[in-house]
């Protein structure tokens, strides 16, 4: 192997495993905070006692409990991340994140209508994948000449980024009608369904396995999005089928935006500062960007709802506004220092 190649494998390595123990430490973190602290002492016994399907101590049930939120947390975060990777690969826009072509509104008209007709959960979870799944749906057969057509150039990408801001408008007229009508019983819920919430989620099979889909798409594919990304015009020559990968971050960027709504609602900046962050602290090469920006943005968002849910216990607060709170600013200091 060329010297190079073996120091970036070694690099790549270095910096996902560092993340990857960072990412235990968080979820660590998160299930012995709260309103009752688990002790450190006792830590490994409950450990070993949820590991083994036991909750035989106050401390094992803690943290079975709130073992089960975080790990929910951190696949919606890194969900959202890998999407905002993704969408900014595809547009060729730093500013794109996984709600800009609309997906995460049709999502919420769907649940907010469940919310409205005071459904059961599983309903609501329901209408709010049916509401992404037509949203995004609609929006190909709107651009599809776009997504299918290889344009990889900047003006290549108009048709189809116009298009999702005018859905997700549509929608979002959808969504102000809904909470005007909204009787008292349900409008808080669906506030906090909008603002994005974790309280009562439980711990689902689908969403990792959409995640873990995403994840080995975009690393089979990360040096076909690092030619889009630096030579967009001659990507085609260079071997690169470029339809089908735009088609690609397409559809699975969709399907990650949709289980990460489906599974938390809207929650706002993660798939946006992630990716940048990522990129200022490792580089843009894809191969580095995408387990890091995974790891990374499921840790973000693991802290953050550890933070929404002890900050003023017992009362929770939403999530999204907490990510808001962070993100902005954080934003902020990313562009400040690009500029710079």
């Amino acid at each position: 192997m060329h010297p190079f190649h073996q120091a970036a494998r070694q690099r790549t390595t270095m910096i996902v495993g560092t993340l990857l123990l960072a990412a235990l430490a968080c979820l660590l973190f998160s299930g012995v905070t709260g309103s009752v602290t688990v002790a450190l002492a006792e830590l490994p016994d409950a450990v070993g006692q949820v590991l083994h399907g036991r909750q035989d101590s106050l401390a094992a049930s803690l943290l079975a409990l709130r073992g089960g939120r975080a790990l929910t947390a951190f696949v919606t975060g890194g969900g959202l991340a890998l999407a905002g990777v993704m969408m900014q690969a595809l547009l060729r826009n730093p500013l794109a994140d996984p709600y800009v072509l609309g997906i995460s509104a049709g999502a919420s008209v769907g649940a907010l209508f469940a919310l409205l007709m005071m459904c059961a959960a599983a309903v609501v979870d329901g209408a709010a994948l049916a509401g992404a799944v037509a949203v995004s749906m609609l929006l190909y057969l709107l651009a599809r000449r776009d997504i299918r057509g290889g344009v990889a150039a900047e003006g290549g990408t108009s048709t189809l980024l116009l298009t999702g801001v005018i859905l997700m408008s549509f929608c979002m007229a959808l969504v102000t009608l809904m909470l005007s009508i909204a009787p008292e019983g349900a409008l808080r819920n669906m506030v906090f369904w909008m603002i994005g919430d974790l309280a009562g989620t439980p711990l689902r099979l689908l969403p990792w396995v959409v995640l873990a889909g995403g994840l080995a798409f975009a690393v089979r594919n990360a040096r076909a999005m690092n030619v889009l990304a630096l030579h967009a015009d001659t990507a085609r020559t260079l071997g690169i089928e470029v339809g089908r990968l735009r088609k690609g971050l397409f559809f699975v960027s969709g399907v990650l935006t949709a289980s990460a709504v489906t599974n938390a609602g809207s929650i706002g900046f993660v798939g946006l500062i992630v990716p940048h962050a990522c990129r200022f602290a490792f580089g843009p090469d894809h191969r580095v960007l995408i387990p890091s920006a995974v790891l990374l943005g499921g840790s973000f968002l693991v802290l953050c709802d550890t933070l929404a849910r002890t900050v003023i216990a017992p009362t929770q607060l939403p999530v999204g506004a907490i990510t808001a709170l962070i993100g902005a600013p954080v934003f902020l200091y990313q562009l400040h220092q690009l500029r710079k």
